[in-house]
């Protein structure tokens, strides 16, 4: 089935962007060699990290005040957060556009609270894409964290305070080293998804805010198949270098969070 489903068509991909018709390396010497290309790739890891960093700091003490809940509250929150992954990415990014605009929400409440006379520029900015995609992501980082933090026994931070730890010591030489892996795969989840996003920032951002999705439609709509695929493939590559390096720099977080300090 993994063959089937990812492997036969990521090599499909491979094929095409180095064989148009015969065997070529043009794509890829066209993409490394414009700095313009570049810069687009080194925007959508950037945005792609602050994104996941953003979702993972906000979800970290959201999943934690949820944990704590009983039974009847934590199934009354979680159903709070699953309502935004009902709708679709399209129709909430064009709730964005409307709420970000100069005529929207945000900007008539800012008029009527008398902190500006003018509508301020919010929509079609970066601004705006970190505040769509978060806002999207989110919840996915949320369910991942609660998941992982249901999972650990409360027992264990209670006999940190017995044996002495103060309860931010407790946190963080027994549940934060336990509940890292879960935050960490959801930061990753959240990521790998912000990689692709082309809809969000094409409607809610501005022209410097292209992406590499973004990209590669348009070279699929120019009918560019060949520099298309090449551009995917490095979007892969890419991906998959920036997860490997996530993880272990988690993993020396861990290692340092249960063997650094004093309980």
């Amino acid at each position: 089935m993994l063959v089937a489903f990812f492997l036969i068509p990521t090599l499909d991909i491979l094929r095409a962007s180095v064989y148009d018709p015969e065997f070529t390396t043009k794509h890829f010497v066209k993409l490394f060699g414009s700095n313009v290309y570049l810069e687009i790739l080194w925007r959508t890891i950037r945005l792609s990290l602050i994104v996941s960093l953003i979702c993972a700091v906000i979800a970290y003490p959201v999943s934690y005040f949820i944990v704590l809940r009983p039974r009847k509250q934590q199934i009354f929150f979680l159903f709070l957060v699953f309502i935004p992954l009902w709708m679709s990415v399209l129709i909430r990014s064009y709730a964005w556009m409307v709420v970000l605009g100069r005529e929207g929400l945000i900007n008539a409440i800012m008029i009527g609270l008398g902190f500006t006379d003018q509508p301020v520029k919010m929509l079609f900015t970066t601004g705006a894409v970190y505040i769509a995609m978060v806002q999207i992501l989110l919840p996915i980082q949320i369910v991942t964290c609660y998941s992982a933090m249901s999972e650990i026994d409360f027992d264990l931070m209670r006999a940190a305070r017995i044996l002495g730890a103060k309860p931010w010591q407790a946190i963080r030489r027994v549940f934060l080293p336990l509940s890292l892996d879960g935050t960490v795969t959801g930061a990753i989840i959240v990521f790998m998804l912000s990689m692709g996003f082309f809809i969000t920032p094409a409607l809610v951002g501005g022209r410097k805010d292209i992406m590499m999705a973004n990209l590669i439609e348009f070279q699929v709509n120019q009918l560019n198949w060949g520099f298309a695929a090449a551009i995917s493939i490095v979007l892969l590559i890419a991906t998959v270098i920036s997860v490997f390096i996530i993880k272990r720099l988690a993993k020396t977080l861990t290692r340092r969070l249960v063997g650094g300090g004093s309980a």
